[in-house]
């Protein structure tokens, strides 16, 4: 059976939203970021706004993309039918399903945002 296409990819990172947990986080990129926990976010922004690499592949993609934190995620997507995912992840939504485009492992392993971007556009391809 083939495939539902994919209509849209949802990021979802490692950390909560809110004004005050992005001043911590990005305090925590500057100050000691050996164990900041949230490598998506590492690869997507800079300490104060998003990379100049990473926006002009989004807003260039052809393929719509949401972004999430881990609290807002699972605020509107939390179900007991749903497996519980590690974060940071990538899924992808399609008509009929939500599941793991890049996993969390995969994530942590990705040295760069041009390395997330060939794995993305690698697997849509």
């Amino acid at each position: 059976m083939p495939r539902d296409p994919i209509k849209k990819l949802l990021f979802v990172y490692n950390a909560d939203s809110g004004l005050m947990n992005e001043l911590f986080d990005a305090a925590h990129k500057v100050l000691n970021p050996a164990t900041y926990q949230c490598r998506l976010c590492e690869l997507t922004f800079g300490n104060f706004r998003e990379k100049a690499t990473w926006k002009k592949f989004r807003k260039k993609s052809d393929i719509s993309m949401e972004f999430l934190h881990k609290d807002e995620f699972l605020a509107q997507y939390s179900s007991k039918f749903m497996p519980k995912y590690s974060f940071p992840i990538v899924l992808e939504i399609t008509d009929h399903n939500l599941e793991q485009f890049l996993g969390t492992k995969e994530i942590n392993e990705l040295q760069s945002t041009e390395e997330l971007i060939g794995e993305i556009n690698q697997r849509l391809a």
